[in-house]
């Protein structure tokens, strides 16, 4: 029997159950017919132009993504909106949508947990757990002590480029040891105690207010030193372990991993230069 929709979606739900997605969260299945026939899956961070022009190029039968399309709300799916041309243009194609977002970020292998991984963290841990067993973030712990500038080079050595690169709060040469990480934006865990309690926070998305107040709160009572990343590049490394994942449990489709960056930003320039 050919793999459908709907048993890509169950195995989905399998992995990443829509019980652990936050309750503002929109996961599962977007858009197509869950009677229709998969052979082959495109995974990317973003369902946007650029994705959708890939997941049509290669024939995938669905795209999943890890960021909602239709999050917000949304009355017009007119092919003059983004949305609606995005959604107009799978369904022409005959090509599912679905997501895996907060659902995706709690596991074990989730967002954060790969992230964790890949920065070398022992004993993980959520920074702050659900009724699952899984969580948000995890905190850990390096295999030796490094410097805080050693350390985001290792940052920036793990993710894919981007052009807002890595940004460092805290001294060059700070000692770090205890890790806490979030994949995607993660200034709502700036004062939770597992973040507290460790050397250096690395996240996405860090606003000016949030970070400062963390900063000048770190040198009246302690805290971590903050290393911001892109939040494209920091969900981007899930894509290969959920694909893989996905292989396991239906071997009879082929799962393809975009390479496409979807971050928004496209280049950089540094201010405060010399034109003269």
């Amino acid at each position: 029997m050919p793999t459908t929709v709907a048993d890509l979606a169950a195995a989905a739900e399998a992995l990443w159950p829509a019980a652990g997605a936050e309750a503002w969260d929109a996961v599962g299945l977007v858009s197509g017919d869950p009677r229709a026939s998969v052979e082959r899956v495109l995974l990317a961070v973003d369902a946007v132009s650029d994705t959708v022009d890939e997941a049509i190029e290669s024939r995938a039968d669905l795209l999943l993504t890890h960021h909602p399309l239709l999050l917000r709300g949304v009355t017009t799916v007119a092919a003059d909106r983004y949305k609606g041309a995005v959604i107009s243009r799978l369904i022409k194609a005959d090509c599912a949508l679905l997501t895996a977002h907060t659902n995706a970020d709690v596991v074990d292998d989730g967002t954060s947990g790969v992230l964790a991984e890949r920065l070398g963290l022992r004993g993980a841990a959520p920074i702050a757990s659900d009724a699952y067993g899984g969580g948000i973030g995890r905190v850990g712990d390096l295999a030796e002590a490094t410097t805080l500038g050693r350390f985001a080079s290792l940052v920036a050595s793990v993710l894919p480029a981007t052009a807002g690169g890595v940004r460092v709060s805290g001294s060059y040469v700070r000692p770090v040891r205890r890790v806490a990480v979030c994949g995607g934006a993660g200034d709502a865990y700036l004062a939770a105690p597992a973040v507290l309690g460790a050397d250096v926070y690395v996240t996405a998305d860090l606003r000016h207010h949030p970070a400062q107040e963390a900063r000048e709160q770190a040198l009246l009572t302690g805290g971590p030193a903050l290393v911001d990343v892109s939040h494209w590049a920091s969900e981007w490394l899930w894509l290969e372990i959920a694909a893989a994942a996905l292989r396991a449990a239906l071997p009879g489709v082929e799962f393809i991993v975009s390479e496409l960056r979807t971050d928004p930003w496209d280049f950089a320039v540094l201010s405060g230069g010399d034109d003269g």
